[in-house]
């Protein structure tokens, strides 16, 4: 099995036979290779996060363009034909980009396709989707107000798969995280929600259950970021209301660093009643 630092010297090979001397790193990137080499000169640790943040970094800064809309497009066609994926031969084809607005204040991420997002191009639809459409609209907002991604753009591969998913590995959520941290570079929300316990685990480096994430303020690029519950997790805990009244919270905790209005009955959702 290759390594995640693996992938970024593919992409630098590949960009040398293009003709290219130098990759431009923007401040994010450097901020970013700092602190990997500050973690690199530390013990080892038993985990993935610093090659990953190696992968990010190294490939953020080749997104171009003018606008924030023309620099997402550009990813796109990048992300459509992305070898460091591609290449690991365990993900399906069809590569499913994000959705929503380029100026959101709100970044949600959540892990990868599954048979819905990869059947419509579209992440979280089916009932998941529409369970993540229900919280925004208690939110007072639309899909059209925030942005909307997952840390893996293809659909993790199973033999003989139809409808069934898997969640991916850490070597293909290291191979694919360059993407996602452009798109918080080009988006620069100012919060990011990871969603799901994979999700959190491939974007922030954390590890555990999303009960001991979720709760409390991450940083994702000097961003707040916020972990809860996958909109399934809501559907497969047979309606909890302790669940829902868990990831609500969250999102309180969302509206509030935002300063968006909260009502009283807002803040009574899913509550235990008297």
């Amino acid at each position: 099995m290759s390594r995640p630092v693996d992938a970024v010297i593919e992409f630098l090979e590949a960009e040398k036979a293009r003709g290219r001397s130098h990759v431009f790193l923007d401040n994010v990137a450097r901020e970013g290779l700092r602190e990997l080499f500050i973690r690199a000169r530390k013990p080892a640790v038993a985990s993935a996060a610093p090659e990953a943040a190696t992968v990010i970094q190294a490939q953020t800064a080749v997104v171009s363009g003018g606008s924030k809309a023309e620099q997402l497009t550009a990813l796109r066609g990048q992300a459509e034909n992305w070898a460091p994926a591609r290449s690991l031969g365990t993900l399906r084809d069809k590569m499913v980009f994000a959705t929503g607005s380029p100026d959101a204040d709100i970044m949600l991420v959540g892990e990868a396709p599954g048979h819905n997002e990869e059947k419509e191009g579209e992440p979280f639809v089916g009932p998941a989707g529409q369970k993540l459409n229900d919280i925004l609209k208690a939110m007072g907002l639309r899909r059209e107000n925030v942005y909307i991604s997952n840390l893996v753009k293809f659909r993790p591969a199973l033999p003989r798969q139809t409808t069934n998913n898997r969640k991916p590995s850490a070597e293909e959520m290291a191979a694919c995280l360059p993407l996602v941290l452009a798109e918080i570079s080009v988006v620069q929300p100012k919060l990011i929600i990871a969603l799901g316990g994979t999700a959190a685990e491939g974007l922030i480096g954390l590890e555990g259950t999303v009960g001991s994430m979720r709760g409390k303020w991450h940083e994702v690029c000097g961003i707040p970021a916020r972990v809860t519950y996958h909109p399934s997790y809501l559907l497969q805990s047979g309606g909890s209301n302790d669940v829902k009244r868990a990831l609500w919270e969250d999102m309180l905790a969302a509206m509030g660093m935002l300063g968006m209005p909260i009502s009283e009955k807002q803040k009574g959702y899913f509550l235990p009643k008297a």
